[in-house]
């Protein structure tokens, strides 16, 4: 691999799955520096009991972050779940919704937790005006995590990259707070991120697996893809 290899990147790569045998198999890869889940990942995985399945991953991955999701849509059961899970490990971070589904703010609930020492996850946050009202909300607490879901900004056909940098311009008067590049698309969000410095960027194994293509010849890998059309076009046994 070239000199983009993983371990060579600023920014950190956090695994986003929540299958457990995929968990464990990237937890043994060093350059995977932490994991995220959330509700939507477990029920495709068949997860029923939440609280079971997330004290057995954290039985194996103690050293390194771990955010779990509150699935409450009103603040004082947020806040409820929130303490309980803050319990389960010193590694776990607690992910709360920037809002509820009726669009109100989740910050003053995201305030009491983060300065009453529970570390957070803010996620589903996809405006810069969002991520100003959430750093406030932060401000002075325990260390944090901001999620921009940039691939779903991206979705919108708008370039997440010039909201991703003034994000982390937000960010650098609060050393405590870092930023996660949410839900990218490609591995070339992966570099992206790495360019601007952002702190932390989640990745599906699909995505994961697309970084043994780093640094390969494109020629090599125009050939593969001739080969690849004619080994498929062979095995239909198309005629004309």
């Amino acid at each position: 691999m070239s000199a983009l290899a993983p371990e060579s990147l600023r920014v950190k790569i956090f695994a986003d799955g929540a299958d457990k045998a995929g968990m464990l198999e990237l937890y043994a890869v060093p350059w995977i520096r932490g994991f995220t889940t959330n509700p939507t990942l477990m029920r495709k995985a068949g997860i029923t009991d939440y609280q079971a399945f997330a004290k057995d991953i954290l039985s194996v991955i103690k050293d390194r972050p771990i955010s779990f999701e509150v699935f409450a849509d009103e603040f004082d059961e947020m806040e409820r779940q929130a303490r309980m899970i803050a319990t389960w490990g010193d590694n776990v971070y607690v992910k709360i919704p920037v809002t509820n589904t009726r669009r109100e703010s989740a910050c003053p609930l995201i305030q009491t937790l983060s300065h009453a020492g529970i570390k957070v996850n803010v996620t589903a946050i996809l405006t810069t005006e969002q991520v100003k009202h959430v750093v406030e909300s932060l401000a002075g607490g325990a260390p944090s995590n901001v999620s921009v879901f940039a691939g779903r900004i991206a979705d919108t056909g708008v370039d997440p990259l010039p909201a991703m940098a003034e994000c982390m311009r937000m960010l650098k008067p609060h050393p405590q707070i870092e930023l996660i590049w949410a839900s990218p698309r490609e591995l070339l969000n992966v570099f992206q991120a790495d360019s601007i410095g952002c702190h932390i960027i989640t990745a599906t194994p699909d995505v994961l697996k697309k970084l043994s293509l780093v640094g390969k010849d494109l020629t090599e890998y125009s050939l593969e893809t001739v080969k690849m059309f004619a080994d498929d076009a062979a095995k239909s046994g198309f005629k004309l």
